[in-house]
């Protein structure tokens, strides 16, 4: 009789050690869990809308001679990460060695020009642009992805000049919430592949 409930005070035993041992590995910091999103497909959207919007501003500014590199630096701060993160911005127009702008200088340069250390840019907002809409890949949200507090989006964002001429560019971004406002942390721009 002491056998019997000493196996089965052994069996219990163990399948409580293996149970706890089960739970405890489901809570390591290292097992793979999926985020939560915190970011919503209007967040998403308003940022894209904001950004579009910028980039019109800044021209609108410069054409009326207003103070843009002001504008623009204060909209750099606002929209992209440089302050507090790392931003990976590779902008349509740029080649070689200054092909990446991994710094707010170089993002400043790209839209607004006037740098001597980036001598090609010539400052892609001030073109001007009287418009700047997006789309999503795919259409709706089917361009959108969320990641708890990071969200990507591809698509194209077309420009359209005084003269009413579009031009179309490939977008990919990446959106990561800071303090409640989404923030810039990867922006790459292409041209459409010409066949």
């Amino acid at each position: 009789m002491k056998k019997v409930l000493f196996r089965s005070l052994f069996f219990v035993f163990l399948v409580v050690f293996i149970a706890g041992c089960h739970t405890h590995t489901h809570d390591h910091p290292h097992h793979t869990h999926e985020a939560t999103p915190s970011i919503t497909y209007d967040e998403v959207h308003g940022a894209l809308q904001t950004w579009c919007d910028a980039v019109v501003s800044i021209g609108k500014i410069y054409t009326e001679g207003g103070d843009y590199v002001s504008y623009t630096t204060e909209t750099i701060n606002q929209l992209y990460d440089y302050e507090a993160g790392k931003v990976f911005f590779k902008p349509t127009l740029t080649s070689g060695e200054l092909t990446f702008r991994l710094t707010h200088e170089g993002a400043l340069s790209y839209f607004a020009g006037g740098n001597e250390n980036f001598p090609d840019d010539k400052g892609f907002a001030l073109r001007p642009w009287i418009a700047a809409t997006y789309t999503t890949a795919g259409g709706n949200e089917s361009g959108i992805q969320m990641h708890g507090d990071v969200a990507l989006y591809m698509g194209n964002v077309s420009f359209t000049d005084p003269d009413g001429n579009v031009v179309m560019v490939d977008k990919t971004f990446g959106f990561k919430k800071r303090d409640g406002k989404l923030k810039i942390i990867l922006h790459h721009s292409s041209l459409p592949f010409a066949k």
